[in-house]
């Protein structure tokens, strides 16, 4: 319904224009109530024009209008209709409702929280030592509210590839197989996602890692949590590996091998063949850093060395899952994370012994403190209590001389 021309172009002149204004924007401000006044300057033109509409005498000037005054001669004039329908014809459009719209908003971002905190124990992540951080800094940056209508399927879809990544224990992951897992499509986690976002910043609370800012650092922090972004820059290093079959890859990995040569296994490589890695009943040796391979090529030891250069990558979480593993990490809580996963997934544990951490803590001319909060070793108890006892961190590199002595 429309105002009547006349009645249109009486009320639409340039004078009334910010009398109009200011009525509209006093009754979003109030949830529409038709109450109280409204201050406004009058020129000649609006005194004469509100003088008319009114039925009594207006001056030009400042004057103060009743807004239930004005609502009842719009419903006596031809118009017939009250304030908040007719200025919203004269100013272009719906008054909005601020005091409901903000209601209608705590309401939904109070549910929006509400449902955080259920996805988070839906999920299994509610013991984490990194969800708190995580949701604190969630809180504080208004990440979510921005945009509460889709806000909890991204939290699901970041929560549940977490879960995933960090928790369970299924074959590694290609970063899209992943998001396709959570989320029925392979670009859910990407990084221009909510999602994408929302689970990045997570694994940077999961590893004490910082923000990343690259697509090189974005790479490097989805691999801490074993997720490639792709089959080819996800790779394991190897030494002295002699694959035992004939055929052709097999081959080429024993040459590889007796021309005493460092490979880089991708996942893609590890993926397109089901060759035996070992003879059966064949035991590896692992390490964590990529320096003991190094030290363990340049001495030409003659047993098979891995390196997972950190935690595993998709490649490395292959290849482990195909050979008889023992392996040897950082005496710090992240490398005892390592280890507790490769022990978790069936691998032995070489020198990782409170026995072996004790008398490399002795030994050690650096003493670097340990950070960070103390983990379970459950194939020795004991080990996880002389750390938190000693408090010193021993890294791989000081005991280099003492593996290379296991792997002559």
């Amino acid at each position: 319904m429309t105002l009547p021309a006349p009645l249109l172009e009486y009320l639409s002149a340039p004078s009334l224009l910010d009398v109009w204004m200011t009525l509209r924007n006093r009754l979003e401000r109030t949830g529409h109530a038709i109450s109280g006044t409204v201050r406004v300057d009058l020129n000649a033109d609006a005194a004469d024009r509100l003088s008319g509409l009114l039925g009594r005498p207006i001056l030009a000037g400042i004057r103060t209008l009743s807004v239930s005054d004005l609502d009842a001669a719009l419903l006596r004039s031809s118009a017939g209709r009250g304030l908040v329908p007719v200025l919203a014809e004269l100013t272009g459009g719906p008054l909005r409702d601020r005091p409901s719209e903000r209601l209608g908003r705590r309401q939904a971002v109070s549910a929006l929280w509400a449902d955080v905190e259920q996805t988070i124990h839906d999920r299994g992540l509610s013991s984490t030592p990194w969800v708190r951080p995580w949701i604190e800094w969630l809180h504080s940056t208004g990440l979510l509210i921005r945009s509460v209508t889709t806000a909890r399927q991204e939290f699901d879809t970041a929560a549940h590839a977490l879960a995933l990544a960090l928790l369970s224990d299924p074959p590694q992951r290609i970063l899209g197989e992943l998001a396709t897992a959570v989320a029925g499509n392979a670009h859910a986690l990407d990084k221009d996602t909510l999602a994408g976002r929302l689970a990045l910043r997570a694994l940077c609370f999961a590893f004490d890692h910082p923000e990343p800012t690259t697509a090189r650092d974005r790479i490097n922090l989805w691999r801490l949590a074993g997720i490639t972004v792709d089959t080819i820059s996800s790779t394991v290093l190897t030494w002295g590996l002699r694959p035992p079959g004939a055929d052709a890859w097999s081959v080429m990995m024993r040459t590889r091998a007796d021309l005493g040569l460092v490979t880089h296994l991708t996942l893609a490589e590890l993926s397109s063949t089901d060759a035996l890695l070992t003879l059966p009943g064949t035991t590896v040796a692992a390490c964590e850093n990529p320096q003991v391979l190094q030290r363990a090529a340049e001495a030409g030891v003659g047993r098979t060395l891995i390196c997972f250069s950190g935690n595993p990558s998709s490649a490395g979480s292959v290849l482990a899952g195909r050979v008889n593993l023992r392996y040897h990490g950082d005496f710090d809580w992240p490398g005892i994370s390592i280890a507790a996963r490769l022990h978790a997934a069936g691998a032995g544990l070489w020198r990782m012994s409170a026995t072996d951490y004790l008398e490399a803590a002795a030994r050690g001319t650096t003493r670097l403190p340990l950070s960070g909060s103390p983990i379970p070793t459950t194939w020795d108890p004991e080990l996880s209590q002389a750390m938190d006892r000693v408090g010193v961190a021993v890294h791989e590199e000081s005991v280099i001389n003492t593996l290379l002595e296991d792997l002559r």
